[in-house]
């Protein structure tokens, strides 16, 4: 079956045909006027989305690019980074403030798990001189499926008075995320996952306490400027050349949220996510995030059966049913498959999805009770 792909994974995401057909059209100037009144409409929308009256930054770049971004405006050579780990992602965040010439502590949980609050107020009562100046952390790793408690980690650090940067790349839009009423220093996304619209677009909010934090910055990047691209926003335009398509896409993807609306889209993820972790433990699986609680609605890590390989499920998947679905990352590559439930995804893709995972299984030898998988996803989509 050709011509019919269904990414099922944590990212890029399917692209609704609004979009598609809005990014189709031919770019118009990125110094237009016409382009003034899309980035109005996006600035404006992207507040709505980040649950945040501060402004919201758009980079032409990768998530990844948004966690340069954020660290680079802030810190200075020496300083003290604290960040938790939980994944591949978490550690990224260390690795870009070793880059930076910071002095870098990490706490760290095995993959799976997620940071236990209490740990890092611990660790931050102990920090008497307050010499801790920022602390880092992702609210879902990406790479197994975890999510992190971020209201109350974020608590804690603000009691201690150190910034909290939070990786938001595969969270915002899928799961409660409120920046403001949080108290989150820094938050960023990418426009691949919960926005709908292709890779090429990165997000960044700050608190008007990261903006006191970024005045005293040394070597603020050239590109990623904090105060280089708020004028910008504030003047409707972009610092530099934009990807206008894009952003012309993101406008009617941020249209569509709002239709929706952020509450109902919150649910939805949820209400689809829960019912696959269901329907998985049905035909026999064994998720990688064994506790409920802490677990993504973004994304499922599954374990594969004995004598059946991720690979081979993977194959299967997309040779037969033109399913993607990811292998782990680093240590956990051909370990785990992971299952996106994340933006433009509907129950009839679910229900689509966990049909063709029942045949490749059926394909591959995993003795299972044929269509309990379906039945049982239905069965928790309809409660």
């Amino acid at each position: 079956m050709k011509d019919k792909t269904f990414l099922m994974i944590p990212g890029p995401t399917p692209v609704p045909e609004r979009v598609l057909l809005e990014i189709a059209k031919h770019p118009m100037g990125h110094r237009s006027s016409e382009f003034s009144k899309i980035l109005e409409s996006v600035y404006s929308d992207l507040k709505y989305v980040f649950q945040t009256s501060n402004d919201v930054l758009v980079y032409t770049s990768s998530g990844t690019g948004a966690m340069d971004a954020a660290l680079s405006n802030l810190i200075n050579p020496g300083d003290k980074v604290l960040s938790l780990v939980i994944g591949n992602f978490g550690q990224r965040w260390a690795e870009i403030a070793k880059a930076l010439g910071a002095d870098v502590e990490t706490i760290e949980v095995e993959p799976g798990n997620a940071i236990n609050p209490l740990v890092l107020k611990e660790r931050l009562d102990k920090d008497v001189n307050k010499e801790i100046k920022i602390v880092t952390l992702t609210q879902n790793e990406t790479s197994t499926g975890v999510t992190n408690d971020v209201k109350t980690i974020v608590s804690y650090i603000k009691e201690h008075g150190a910034l909290s940067v939070v990786d938001g790349v595969t969270s915002l839009g899928a799961m409660t995320c409120k920046m403001d009423e949080w108290g989150i220093d820094v938050l960023i996304s990418g426009s691949q996952k919960g926005f709908m619209i292709p890779p090429g677009l990165a997000f960044l909010a700050a608190s008007e306490r990261a903006w006191a934090v970024h005045k005293e910055c040394q070597r603020p990047d050239f590109y990623f400027n904090w105060s280089t691209n708020r004028k910008s926003v504030l003047e409707n335009s972009t610092a530099f050349t934009p990807a206008v398509s894009l952003i012309s896409g993101l406008k009617v993807a941020l249209e569509m949220m709002k239709e929706e609306g952020l509450e109902n889209i919150i649910n939805r993820h949820t209400k689809i996510a829960k019912a696959l972790r269901k329907a998985l433990r049905a035909i026999n699986l064994k998720l990688f995030v064994e506790d409920d609680s802490i677990a993504s609605t973004s994304i499922t890590a599954i374990l594969p059966p004995e004598n059946v390989s991720v690979p081979d499920i993977r194959k299967v998947l997309k040779n037969d049913y033109d399913i993607v679905v990811a292998n782990g990352q680093n240590q956990l590559k051909d370990k785990i498959f992971r299952m996106g439930t994340l933006g433009f995804v509907s129950e009839r893709d679910a229900i689509t999805a966990v049909g063709a995972l029942e045949a490749t299984l059926h394909k591959l030898g995993h003795k299972f009770e044929l269509g309990k998988g379906v039945a049982t996803l239905i069965e928790e989509m309809n409660k």
